[in-house]
């Protein structure tokens, strides 16, 4: 028996079952809705990054918290082994396996039920780590605490890049130091609703910047995304569709700029593939993903903005471009101006030679 490829894609945190429960409408308190679908599911977004990938055979591997020695652990293990994602899964009588329940309207809304404690996560202290040694990507969530400072650091060990999800944990100086000094990839929002402006996207970009942040990723919703790396800035806006279900668009979008990444493909086509992945993901419940020849079909006819960044501040590169264009035609004036006027000291000569005759 052939040993299976060493995973390209390592995510490593909490391993929990979900179901996805999409309707048009959240009802008021204390009343019902009608749900249209139910979706079971792998969650959290490591896990379901690495099913994603699987579905556009890249290698990948889990390491997760252990699960309770129940139904739902074993539908857990078997999900994963069944999508071929690498891993050992491990079992526990302490607990029974965490269930989490999401709600999606047709807004793209998500409500969601968890369950997470100190013991479930504290189980991530002892997962083996050597899936690790041949990874070319980590991911990891900055929900899930402490116990994946060890992983980050062993990944760094191994100089295995890091993906890392910050989402709005950038507010807090402390997480940004702890989390973001150890990543090489980060990908924020601008505020705990996941919208805001352009400007707002800047100044969670340079904060992820000088954190020491290489590849800076901020998602802002049905408003696209802005990345930056090195100098270069990429805007992506997302296209207009109408929204069924909403969970996993997220690490959907994780998913399509991690296989971008692993790819090797240049940001603006990372940046355009992952956003039109999540934009398709939305129009349908569940989380099966759309054949890569169709998101980039949609990536193609994306509108996209280019920005640099330059001196500490960031520029339009259209404005930039016109800028330097203005400039040149002002050179290329003056120099035809002067050719075209006479010289000042042959007039002056001119003039005093006609006074003296």
């Amino acid at each position: 028996m052939n040993k299976p490829t060493p995973p390209a894609y390592v995510g490593f945190g909490m391993l929990t079952p979900v179901y996805i429960m999409a309707l048009d409408k959240l009802p008021s308190h204390n009343t019902g809705a009608i749900v249209h679908q139910v979706s079971e599911y792998v969650y959290d977004d490591a896990a379901i990054i690495a099913c994603n990938l699987r579905q556009w055979n890249v290698p990948t591997g889990m390491i997760g918290t252990s699960v309770g020695d129940d139904l739902l652990g074993h539908y857990v293990a078997d999900t994963l082994e069944k999508m071929g994602v690498q891993g050992k899964v491990r079992f526990t009588k302490k607990y029974k396996t965490p269930l989490e329940v999401n709600v999606s309207d047709k807004t793209g809304a998500r409500t969601y039920f968890w369950q997470r404690s100190p013991e479930i996560l504290g189980t991530l202290d002892t997962a083996d780590l050597s899936m690790l040694k041949d990874a070319q990507l980590m991911y990891v969530d900055w929900y899930d605490g402490d116990p994946i400072i060890r992983a980050m650091n062993e990944a760094r060990r191994c100089g295995v890049p890091i993906f890392l999800n910050l989402e709005h944990g950038h507010n807090d100086p402390d997480i940004l130091e702890k989390y973001a000094s150890r990543a090489t990839i980060c990908q924020a929002v601008t505020d705990d609703a996941q919208i805001g402006k352009k400007r707002s996207m800047l100044s969670v970009a340079k904060k992820l910047l000088k954190a020491g942040i290489k590849t800076a990723i901020i998602t802002m919703a049905s408003q696209g995304c802005m990345v930056v790396q090195d100098d270069e800035i990429i805007r992506v806006l997302a296209p207009k569709v109408k929204a069924v279900d909403g969970s996993g668009a997220g690490a959907t979008f994780s998913s399509g700029f991690i296989y971008a990444y692993l790819k090797n493909w240049s940001l603006e086509e990372s940046v355009r593939f992952a956003i039109a992945a999540a934009s398709l993901k939305v129009t349908r419940s569940g989380l099966k993903m759309f054949p890569v020849k169709e998101i980039k079909a949609v990536a193609n006819k994306l509108r996209v903005e280019r920005m640099v960044y330059r001196d500490n501040q960031f520029h339009e590169l259209d404005k930039l471009i016109s800028q330097a264009q203005e400039s040149q035609l002002v050179k290329e004036s003056k120099k035809l101006v002067q050719k075209l006027l006479p010289k000042k000291k042959t007039e002056r000569r001119k003039i005093k030679r006609s006074l003296v005759e």
